[in-house]
């Protein structure tokens, strides 16, 4: 400095030419200062910082003011760009960040805008189907925790059995209590179609989409007796009189009573024989023949002898139907449980 005051004082010395001259000089060097000097604004995470600076670049402008940058900040000017008065540099400091994902816990260190592109910056690959916790749109915070989840449907197709039924069937030729088998049954088979939900490797949920019949199944078929049971004449049972002499069985039945539609008239039977009354000898009576064939010879407890020589509609199973030659006499008999002594 002291050899430009000596520089500049001999030149004045010279005379009017050597003071116009030095003039020239400094206002050179007052428009290159001019020029060079210039006012920038730093923003760093929004804060204001106002900066004159003679330096040239983005870069040494934030060296030369202590601004450091991390390796993972950014700035809205090339670090490497001229500067120039009045530029305004925005600055975003990264921040840490923990990511779950693959059963692994990250730290990242991230200055992007949101969750997504900080994921896409460091190169972590997320599916559609993923689930990410916060949301893709969530702003980085300092110390923020990502989850990642990864999620994965399967379908499966698998065969399955399927259960056959029961049916029973009524089988009057067969004692009751007593059951046949008819038909052994057969289980089915079925295809079902299933989609699967996993989380993490873990299944969530699983939905049937849907379902066909392979193989049908056979339905076990079961016959139920109904024939009522029949029991041997006892020597109590024959002891009580002739009625029940030379039984070979006994059958418990529900008695009902018929007549003529008129009085003392005629009714053939369905063997062909006239339907007669003789309390004294045989009377006719109705029978289902799979329980008491027609043509055999009974006694009827307060009936007394007859033969199964009519059927009827109504007539199933342990039943039997006596004829009366009148309707006052069927009327008085009603219906009752009896027991039948079959003769022959």
């Amino acid at each position: 400095m002291e050899k430009v005051k000596k520089y500049l004082k001999n030149y004045f010395s010279n005379g009017p030419k050597a003071a116009f001259l030095v003039l020239l000089v400094v206002i050179g060097i007052t428009i290159f200062v001019g020029n060079t000097r210039k006012t920038v604004y730093v923003y760093i995470d929004g804060k204001e910082n106002k900066i004159t600076t003679f330096r040239h670049t983005v870069n040494d402008v934030l060296i030369s003011n202590n601004i450091i940058l991390g390796p993972k900040d950014k700035t809205s000017i090339g670090v490497d760009s001229k500067v120039k008065n009045q530029d305004k540099i925005y600055i975003k400091k990264s921040m840490d960040v923990q990511v779950e994902v693959d059963g692994k816990t990250l730290t990242m260190n991230s200055a992007e805008s949101d969750v997504e592109s900080m994921l896409k910056a460091e190169g972590i690959k997320v599916n559609e189907t993923d689930k990410v916790l916060p949301s893709n749109d969530q702003p980085l915070e300092e110390d923020l925790k990502v989850t990642i989840i990864r999620v994965e449907t399967k379908t499966i197709k698998e065969a399955k059995p399927l259960a056959y039924s029961t049916v029973t069937k009524n089988d009057g030729g067969l004692e009751k209590g007593k059951q046949k088998l008819v038909q052994s049954g057969k289980a089915g088979e079925k295809s079902v179609t299933t989609k699967v939900t996993y989380e993490n490797g873990k299944e969530v949920s699983r939905k049937v989409i849907s379902e066909a019949v392979t193989k049908k199944p056979v339905q076990k078929v079961v016959a139920m007796g109904t024939k009522p049971k029949v029991q041997p004449v006892s020597q109590h049972s024959a002891s009580r009189g002739a009625s029940s002499e030379g039984a070979k069985r006994i059958i418990s039945v529900r008695s009902t009573a018929y007549s003529p539609r008129k009085d003392h008239g005629t009714a053939i039977t369905a063997s062909g024989m006239v339907a007669v009354r003789d309390a004294n000898g045989t009377s006719t009576v109705a029978v289902d023949p799979r329980v008491i064939p027609l043509g055999t010879k009974l006694y009827i407890e307060g009936y007394g002898y007859a033969i199964a020589a009519d059927t009827g509609l109504a007539i199933k199973g342990n039943k039997v139907d006596l004829f009366f030659n009148t309707l006052d006499e069927a009327r008085n008999w009603g219906a009752r449980y009896v027991n039948i002594y079959i003769i022959n």
